[in-house]
């Protein structure tokens, strides 16, 4: 007999996609804490409601999230599976999943499939999970599980966030609409929020808005409008030439605004005291390039 909103998964090392499949169905209230299981035992296994990364079996309608054996070979991990199965049982919407896929599972089903490009000097997500393993390769059980149960905290406490985040940043598309609807060269908002992504969402690509001007910690900012959201770095329109790296009095000087604050040597931003000090800025970076 099964025991409701239980888990298993394998015991020994453990990896960032199993750990990411436990912490996912922790997130999405599938499954209890003190009902999760580290084991390779069979009999143990078929008594947990969920079992991930073990078992030989991936099927979502019986809660089996296994990507190890033969005829499984597609591109999924363990964590991918289980991110598909909150989707596909109306846990997920599309838009939401789409966020937390692109922003973390495929990464984590990708190493640990071992296709996953590794960047010197660069620590992936799955690199940063395998931190938690015990240093002792010879680490008793007892160690290896406690460590396991503080990745999963670590996991879900990242999940959380973006899910968190996600939901902050959808409330604030409304007002990202209603500002790109005149079809300005600049988009000016009255308080800080996450507009690149709603803005982008909402076929910013086409817009013609340049600048975006927007409260920044105390100050104002007057930033550039990337092409895309994959090119952040990246203007549509770059601020003035000659304000690069200047900060105080100097950019004071050179713009004739007493606000002035700060422009980065890559032309994209800059920072002013008042809204009324970024409006002129806005205006001489109209002017001039």
């Amino acid at each position: 007999m099964q025991v409701p909103r239980s888990l298993g998964t394998h015991n020994g090392s453990f990896h960032a996609d199993e750990v990411t499949a436990c912490s996912l169905l922790l997130l999405f209230n599938r499954i209890d804490r003190d009902k999760i299981f580290r084991t390779r035992d069979p009999a143990v296994l078929e008594t947990c409601e969920y079992v991930c990364d073990v078992g030989g079996v991936y099927n979502s309608s019986l809660k089996r999230f296994d990507h190890h054996q033969a005829d499984y070979r597609g591109p999924l991990s363990s964590a991918g599976m289980v991110l598909l199965y909150l989707k596909e049982s109306g846990s997920l919407d599309p838009h939401s999943y789409d966020h937390l896929n692109k922003s973390l599972i495929l990464g984590v089903d990708a190493h640990d499939n071992g296709v996953a490009k590794l960047e010197t000097g660069t620590a992936s997500f799955s690199q940063v999970v395998s931190n938690f393993l015990p240093i002792e390769y010879d680490a008793s059980e007892v160690e290896m599980d406690k460590a396991f149960r503080i990745a999963v905290e670590f996991v879900f406490g990242h999940l959380q966030r973006l899910k968190a985040r996600l939901g902050y940043t959808h409330a604030c598309q409304a007002i990202v609409r209603e500002k790109m609807s005149a079809g300005s060269s600049w988009l000016i908002f009255e308080e800080s929020l996450p507009w690149m992504e709603n803005f982008f969402e909402l076929g910013g690509e086409l817009h013609p808005a340049q600048f975006v001007i927007m409260p920044s910690g105390g100050h104002w900012k007057l930033r550039g409008i990337p092409p895309s959201l994959n090119e952040r770095m990246k203007v549509r329109r770059p601020l003035p030439e000659q304000w690069a790296g200047l900060r105080d009095e100097e950019l004071r000087k050179l713009t004739g605004i007493r606000g002035a604050i700060f422009c980065h040597k890559g032309r994209f931003i800059s920072i002013w005291e008042t809204k009324e000090d970024a409006l002129k800025a806005l205006h001489l970076a109209m002017q001039r390039v």
